[in-house]
């Protein structure tokens, strides 16, 4: 893995992927839907701080890059689920999709949200919310849950609970380049960690969690020391604004939730890749990098994902 100065993630096969691409020798690959969650929690000072995962540096995409949790929608994600919140029908005019869609999209947010960092946007009714997720049979179900032995349907219908889709907040939507080999069109949500509940690394992707505030993330981006695909750090900086974890769940409301998707162009002898509505992350690569010259070397970190699942996503 390679990556710019900052600490943007850059792979070294994207040049010729491109390349492939421009010349159509590559059919781009069929963008699976997931679903990334950004945890909030209210700290003393300076914001909320948000819950990121980094991936463990063996992992073949994005390794030791920070992310969120979250990952694919599951088939089974569509099965019909106690339901509290905004309805379905709500969500998918919210999202711009059916409501079938809107639903295994919620479901696969709540449901990573859990298998990933324990934490279970859940209650017994409309207006509770799950107060402890520790314990052998929660864990027991966890895993269930992440070895496809569990429906999240049968998780909820077993334990009497209901899904609380009031609790979440569409922020963002980015898909996976073309270029990419496994692509994702991946959705960030954000949602404050309910009250007695507590977060833990239960994710086998991640070699380690942090509670950071946006602003310090964002920072630590900026002098190269943590590594991020472009999602990540753009969804970093748009909740650095936010006084409260509430405040930023009452924004998501407006929040724009068109796709971003990469574009890449060849442009003389050098390959322009950027992300509309972002030029931060814009980059030009000449004919030398793209031979194996490209600048920066691995970087310390990294909805899980960037454009894909954990963010993910890889998003």
């Amino acid at each position: 893995m390679s990556s710019t100065t900052n600490g943007q993630w850059y792979p070294p096969e994207w040049p010729d992927r491109i390349r492939a691409l421009a010349n159509g020798e590559l059919t781009p690959a069929e963008p699976r839907r997931a679903a990334t969650v950004l945890l909030l929690r209210d700290s003393d000072s300076g914001g909320p701080a948000v819950h990121m995962l980094r991936r463990r540096a063996s992992m073949a995409f994005a390794g030791g890059a920070y992310a969120y949790p979250g990952g694919s929608v599951d088939p089974r994600d569509e099965r019909p689920v106690a339901w509290a919140g905004p309805s379905r029908a709500q969500w998918a005019v919210r999202m711009g999709v059916d409501p079938a869609t809107a639903q295994a999209i919620v479901c696969a947010a709540v449901r990573e949200t859990f298998e990933e960092a324990g934490v279970l946007l859940a209650g017994a009714s409309a207006d509770t919310v799950v107060a402890d997720t520790t314990g052998e049979d929660w864990e027991a179900d966890r895993a269930a849950l992440v070895a496809h032995e569990l429906s999240f349907a049968d998780f909820l219908g077993r334990r009497g609970l209901m899904l609380r889709s009031d609790l979440l907040g569409a922020w963002a939507r980015w898909i996976t380049p073309e270029f990419e080999p496994r692509r994702y069109d991946t959705w960030f949500f954000v949602a404050a960690l309910p009250e007695g509940q507590r977060t833990r690394n239960a994710s086998t992707e991640a070699d380690r969690t942090v509670w950071i505030q946006p602003g310090a993330a964002a920072a630590g981006y900026d002098r190269g020391e943590l590594l991020m695909m472009p999602p990540t750090i753009a969804t970093l900086r748009g909740l650095q604004w936010y006084a409260t974890a509430g405040d930023a769940l009452a924004a998501a409301e407006a929040q724009d939730l068109t796709p971003v998707l990469a574009r890449a162009r060849l442009v003389g002898g050098e390959i322009e890749l950027s992300w509309p509505g972002h030029d931060e992350f814009t980059k030009h690569i000449t004919a030398t990098e793209a031979a194996g010259g490209a600048p920066g070397g691995g970087a310390p970190e990294g909805p899980t994902h960037g454009t894909g699942p954990s963010g993910g996503t890889s998003t």
